[in-house]
């Protein structure tokens, strides 16, 4: 992986789906990570919870080799039209530098119309969601609540999930960039996903 290994950019836009991303980026941050919102301009965006957000940057930028993960979220816009292909062009760009994606709900839907699930495994909310973009990548589609592909070729690694499962998603964006260690990872997620109070200690004593 290139880049940055300190920097991931959060990718915000009107209506996106501010709940997806809660569990990862907050965990990110307790963890040493900056996140950066790159928006499509520096105006602010209102997400789909009504929150008001500043991006720090706009998406032309967006530099591949300053970051260590591109996080683009669920919005509406994703299946409305257009405005939100160049964060999927985007994320064209930073597979290809080595740099990771990871994309849940709707911008699943954006990464296939820009055919980047097409030699990739993956996840999404149901298959046939993104079957219906005309995508090609079918016969690749896992029933999982998270996916992560490793990569190819020198690509980055690629995440993906359905908008039900923003744990597991976090799982996924730890297990990739090394956050925590696999005894302290399986505590997370049963912690926050099952509320298993006894992986607390865990989380505590490594």
């Amino acid at each position: 992986m290139t880049g940055s290994s300190r920097t991931v950019h959060l990718a915000v836009y009107d209506t996106f789906a501010d709940w997806e991303t809660g569990h990862t980026t907050a965990h990110l941050a307790r963890n040493g990570y900056t996140v950066r919102t790159v928006g499509p301009s520096r105006e602010p965006v209102t997400t789909m919870g009504g929150l008001r957000v500043q991006p720090d940057l706009s998406l032309d930028e967006l530099r591949s080799q300053d970051s260590a993960l591109l996080i683009l979220t669920g919005a509406d816009a994703w299946d409305t039209g257009d405005a939100l292909a160049p964060f999927a062009r985007a994320a064209r760009g930073f597979l290809d530098a080595g740099v990771p994606v990871a994309a849940i709900c709707g911008a699943t839907a954006g990464l296939a119309r820009e055919g980047l699930l097409d030699g990739r495994t993956h996840t999404s909310a149901v298959s046939f969601y993104l079957a219906a973009t005309g995508y090609a990548g079918g016969s690749r589609y896992v029933d999982a609540d998270a996916v992560t592909d490793a990569g190819a070729d020198g690509g980055g690694g690629l995440i993906t999930a359905g908008p039900t499962e923003p744990v597991a998603f976090a799982r996924e964006v730890f297990a990739l960039l090394g956050v925590y260690g696999p005894e302290k990872l399986d505590a997370w997620y049963r912690l926050f996903h099952d509320s298993d109070a006894s992986a607390y200690e865990v989380l505590q004593g490594e």
